[in-house]
């Protein structure tokens, strides 16, 4: 769930396009999920959001690197 940026680093380009579609849809799933009873961990919303960002940012990184 929760990638280290070396991991991250490592994957394809078409493989980490397809985990942060996965992992956008995994959070939006679980914010509705905490607003309709609250989750054990809420802090779990906060990590896979900032996973998602740095998954965003490697991949804008590898965009303008190609230009």
């Amino acid at each position: 769930m929760f990638m280290k940026i070396a991991e991250i680093k490592e994957m394809s380009t078409s493989d980490l396009v397809e985990r942060v579609e996965a992992e956008v849809v995994n959070y939006n799933q679980m914010v509705i999920n905490h607003s309709i009873s609250p989750l054990e961990n809420p802090a779990l919303i906060k990590q896979l959001r900032r996973t998602i960002a740095r998954m965003k940012t490697e991949l804008r990184e590898r965009e303008l690197n190609n230009k």
